[in-house]
């Protein structure tokens, strides 16, 4: 489950992002795939895969999130796309942008998302939620001097703001290029 920056967010970081040296031409075996703009995204709750007989016990779990979240918060997030950091080490790196505004608003939601989930007794990735955008998955592709200037012009990067609009549940196709399907999609304005 998960928030989407709307595209011109996305737009704005794509013209960043294309300018950072992990997504640069390496050579055959080399390059970074960058995860492609359209399947940006924020992940609230990740379910792995879910059979298809207990879909509708999950957009429910998510529809009475929202509606539960409502009934305690005015308004939706605030959002921008600011900073970044790094996950993983070697070539397990991810590089990832950061997010900055009503972020603890947009983990009330994640944790209304998980108590639901939890209280259906539907399994989801217990780590704890950490905001961010996934960038690339560099691994061991770039040097750790060549990681660090793209996370100081991430740390100078601050992106327009954007009211979250709705929480999507998406199943993932996953392959050379993956793409995201929208199974179900809850505004969180009533």
């Amino acid at each position: 489950m998960a928030a989407y920056p709307p595209p011109d967010v996305r737009d704005d970081l794509a013209g960043l992002v294309g300018n950072l040296g992990v997504g640069q031409p390496r050579g055959p075996g080399r390059s970074v795939r960058l995860a492609a703009a359209e399947n940006w995204h924020i992940t609230l709750a990740f379910l792995g895969e879910v059979a298809e007989p207990q879909l509708d016990e999950v957009r429910s779990a998510l529809d009475r999130a929202v509606e539960y979240w409502r009934a305690g918060t005015p308004g939706v997030p605030e959002l921008r796309i600011a900073g970044g950091g790094t996950f993983g080490r070697r070539r397990f790196t991810t590089l990832w942008a950061g997010l900055r505004g009503d972020v603890d608003a947009l983990g009330a939601v994640a944790d209304a998302v998980r108590g639901e989930l939890r209280s259906a007794r539907l399994p989801y990735d217990t780590k704890p939620f950490r905001p961010h955008v996934t960038i690339a998955r560099p691994g061991d592709r770039v040097s750790p001097e060549e990681l660090a200037a793209d996370l100081s012009t991430l740390d100078g990067y601050e992106g327009p703001g954007w009211p979250v609009g709705d929480i999507r549940l998406i199943r993932s196709h996953l392959g050379p290029r993956p793409t995201y399907e929208v199974m179900h999609s809850v505004p969180l304005a009533p």
